[in-house]
């Protein structure tokens, strides 16, 4: 082994901090460098007035994509305090776009983590070749400007104002993003599927980059889940079994609360989406939870209309769920995720809440609709003898 080689000490080790290590290694914030890393900047920004309106300080947000190849998150709430932060000897907004809190919030039930894991706007302005952020607070506008993470100009008094809020625009470093554009679709999808899991979001999505073909999309849905599952299901071709059977059950056991929504339809596909504290996921104890709950509400509606004889086997999980649209969304004070990628939730205790509150309410409706009732086990109990396979 060569000198150079044993010559490895404490000296040999770069330590980068703050901004500077934010844009060695963007994609440890953000996840990647191309459309969708650009797209968990507008969530990280957006973070805050998302989680301002479900605090009830806030009404509405609007987040605009402008032709500088910029974004603009405006909200209406009280307006980011100015003061100095506690532990910091910055104003409380300038503390908020250059103090690196990198790592998942701890949160509860009510607070709603959009971005890659939390890391906050400071992040988004280490990656920005320019930052303005305007506060609009007690009858006075405030304005500071930011390049790549450091403030460039001091927090400025702009003039009275009225009303209230805030407005952070940003332009992505093309050094680290290059040409890669953000997709209009791509974060409706996302705003849209946070306003069905919480009622009192009300989110405007503006496209203004290129003037002959602007576009805006509002995304409020007061029916939450119901209305999530009707959109998912389009425009069927066939007539659905059912109506929309929704619920909401809060569970001390497993500190928080479900919301569950679905139908039978008239096809055989079907899907379930799950969400954990608005977080999409693949699986996870929530979705177990909830077919297993539809699998034993039905075969025991079956079993006591004597569908089913005694020594009859228990109906196919897939036949049942064949055809079945839902939402499960659980909001937990504790989440505990299986593995990194968050996508399958771990708690075990939400698996027998799920199912039991599912199995409780869809049974009394089955009890409650016999006609319905008897559309679905017609279809389920033909479909699980092979009648629609042909």
């Amino acid at each position: 082994m060569s000198g150079e080689a044993i010559r490895y000490n404490a000296a040999g080790i770069q330590v980068l901090e703050g901004w500077e290590a934010v844009r060695k290694r963007p994609g440890m914030y953000i996840g990647s460098t191309d459309e969708r890393g650009l797209h968990h900047l507008v969530f990280e920004v957006a973070d805050r007035a998302v989680n301002e309106i479900l605090a009830a300080r806030s009404g509405s947000i609007d987040i605009t994509l402008t032709p500088d190849g910029g974004v603009c998150v405006a909200d209406d709430g009280p307006g980011v305090p100015l003061d100095r932060a506690e532990g910091s000897g910055s104003p409380g907004l300038e503390a908020l776009l250059t103090g690196m809190h990198v790592g998942a919030r701890p949160g509860d039930r009510r607070d709603v983590a959009l971005g890659f894991c939390g890391v906050g706007p400071a992040v988004v302005n280490a990656l920005s070749r320019r930052m303005t952020a305007e506060v609009r607070r007690e009858g006075v506008r405030w304005v500071q400007e930011y390049a790549r993470g450091v403030a460039v100009t001091p927090l400025t008094e702009a003039g009275a104002t009225t009303g209230s809020g805030t407005a952070i625009a940003f332009r992505p470093d093309t050094d680290i993003f290059g040409t890669a554009a953000y997709s209009f679709d791509r974060l409706a999808e996302r705003f849209r599927e946070l306003a069905f899991l919480n009622r009192s979001l009300d989110i405007s999505l503006n496209d203004r980059r290129d003037p002959a073909a602007s576009r805006s999309e509002r995304f409020r849905f007061p029916g939450g889940a119901r209305d999530f599952v009707v959109f998912l299901d389009g425009h069927p071709t066939e007539p659905a079994p059912t109506d929309v059977i929704a619920f909401e059950h809060e569970d001390p056991r497993m500190a928080g609360v479900l919301e569950v929504a679905f139908r039978w339809h008239g096809s055989r596909e079907g899907q379930v989406r799950s969400f954990v504290n608005s977080r999409p996921t693949i699986d996870g104890t929530h979705a177990g939870g909830f077919r297993h709950g539809v699998v034993a509400a039905v075969d025991a509606y079956a079993r006591k209309r004597r569908l089913l004889k005694a020594t009859d086997p228990g109906l196919d999980t897939d036949r049942i769920c064949a055809g079945l649209t839902a939402v499960v969304s659980v909001k937990l004070d504790r989440v505990e995720f299986e593995g990194a990628t968050l996508g399958m939730l771990g708690n075990p205790e939400v698996h027998g809440c799920v199912e039991q509150a599912v199995r409780e309410h869809l049974g009394r409706w089955l009890e409650e609709h016999p006609e319905r009732a008897a559309a679905v086990l017609d279809r389920i109990i033909r479909t699980d003898h092979g009648a629609d396979d042909d």
